[in-house]
């Protein structure tokens, strides 16, 4: 799965386009390594996005197409 479609089904950003300028910005690191918006997300991996003064990093526990609002926090487990 995109990165981008990945952070908006989980609910770590709101909307796609925002997670896709994220990315363009350098913002989105997977695995320590900066992401595209269009690089693929795999199951165990780290994702880290930096908010300004502040970063989440959240290991991809599962990958869904699409899901509830209820359930988007079961995709990801928060490291930091």
């Amino acid at each position: 799965m995109r990165i981008d479609k990945f952070l908006k089904n989980s609910r770590l950003i709101k909307r796609r386009t925002v997670a896709k300028d994220a990315c363009d910005q350098g913002r989105v690191f997977i695995n320590d390594k900066p992401a595209k918006a269009g690089t693929e997300v795999e199951v165990g991996d780290v994702v880290r996005i930096e908010f300004g003064n502040s970063s989440v990093e959240a290991k991809v526990t599962a990958l869904t197409e699409s899901c509830r609002k209820e359930d988007a926090a079961g995709m990801y487990e928060i490291i930091e």
